[in-house]
């Protein structure tokens, strides 16, 4: 299944020491100092070195640069065989996440974020438990938005799951497969089941609607996962202390309801609202003119455009979606200001698309990103080890107590 050109992901010798602005006996050094990864390359002496290992040491080299913060997000600061972020979109265990897409249904996805090849973690057996107290809260708040209702699901659901501390591999594949059913449920308002998750939130948001379950499964897969964000690195600090991977979630569930992560795409769909009622080519003058900015374009990986976006963008041209949305808006912005649209516009437009409710946009991505967190938190779990960063004091000098007397 892995059909990735690595190529992206690796420099060839002379072009590592020529980013390092340093000789290959340097370069070598650098190798076996641990500082820089290196694998065989296709030649039998050749050697290919991980292009991001040699970019962080390159910023690292760079102090006044990164005083300044100008590429510390850029920074790797774990190792994980998860996922990465390259130019063609993420990449989960060595497959494009676009290639995935096409035809993966998002059980496989999650299996393969996983890792899971012994043993099928989404057997129909393998269904969420729902306690008495479970099954209160859900009752309790119907009327509550679906992510903090699941929030509040998810917190008694430990304690209600036997299997819920198996920490062996098939055990948190298997309990990340509860996890992912039982979430889809509550957002979804429906009863937990093996039910595939795509059909669940078709059957919920979109009944009826010939397209919805093939493209919710696009965007399921496309949304899994995305490296070491905001909710995710919060989900591994939490595994890191080794509670269990239903409270792993919530610490996930909860770093994504900002509306500078998961809360973009309400504020994407807003974005569609007012173009829909006006003009857009001068809506796109008017808000250039005044600084404003577009909800759903741009992004600080994708500087040629998201991956994600242009897949569920393509098929919904294909698909007859409103031309005005899927095309004439992403050029007139794109011209204007040289952002394209991320996949939080495109989310956005399948929304429309399909009519489903206001809002889902950020359900949806939280759905879909239980599996990855499960991924790292697993990951996380199973190097038994606290995640503990140290930071940069910039506070003031400590003064001097004064003696007594």
């Amino acid at each position: 299944m892995n059909n990735f050109d690595g190529d992206a992901l690796y420099l060839s010798a002379r072009e590592a020491a020529t980013e390092l602005a340093v000789s290959p006996a340097t370069l070598y050094a650098y190798v076996s100092r641990g500082l820089i990864r290196s694998e065989p390359g296709e030649s039998p002496r050749s050697r290919r070195y991980r292009a991001e290992d040699v970019r962080s040491l390159k910023n690292r080299r760079t102090p006044l640069i990164e005083a300044q913060g100008l590429k510390s997000a850029d920074l790797p600061v774990m190792d994980s065989a998860v996922s990465t972020i390259t130019e063609e979109g993420p990449i989960y265990r060595g497959v494009r996440a676009v290639t995935l897409a096409e035809n993966a249904t998002f059980e496989q996805c999650a299996s393969l974020l996983w890792d899971s090849k012994s043993a099928d973690p989404f057997t129909r057996s393998n269904v969420p438990i729902v306690s008495p107290v479970m099954r209160a809260i859900m009752d309790a708040t119907k009327s509550a938005p679906p992510i903090d209702r699941c929030i509040a699901v998810l917190s008694q659901a430990a304690e209600a799951d036997p299997r819920a501390y198996n920490w062996v591999h098939d055990g948190r594949a298997a309990t990340g497969a509860r996890i992912v059913r039982l979430c889809a449920a509550v957002m979804t308002g429906s009863e937990p089941s093996a039910d595939p998750v795509q059909k669940v939130v078709a059957r919920a948001w979109a009944p009826g609607n010939k397209h919805a379950e093939d493209l919710i499964r696009r965007a399921l897969v496309l949304l899994a996962d995305h490296e070491l964000n905001a909710s995710t690195f919060t989900a591994r600090v939490a595994a890191s202390t080794g509670i269990s991977m239903y409270d792993a979630v919530i610490a996930g569930m909860v770093a994504l309801k900002g509306p500078r992560h998961g809360g973009v795409g309400p504020l994407a769909a807003k974005l569609l609202d007012t173009f829909v009622e006006g003009n857009i080519g001068a809506i796109v003058r008017e808000r250039v003119a005044l600084g404003e900015r577009f909800a759903g374009f741009g992004h600080v990986v994708y500087t040629r455009g998201d991956p994600r976006a242009q897949h569920l963008l393509n098929v919904l041209i294909k698909l007859g979606a409103d031309k005005r949305l899927t095309t004439e808006i992403p050029e007139r912005i794109a011209e204007a200001t040289g952002a394209f649209p991320n996949i939080d516009y495109a989310q956005a437009v399948m929304r429309r698309f399909l009519g489903m409710p206001q809002g889902s946009e950020t359900t949806l991505f939280a759905i879909s990103r239980v599996a990855g967190w499960v991924a790292h938190a697993g990951e996380q779990l199973e190097s038994r080890k606290l995640i503990r960063p140290r930071a940069r004091y910039t506070g003031p000098a400590p003064t001097p107590l004064r003696r007594r007397g």
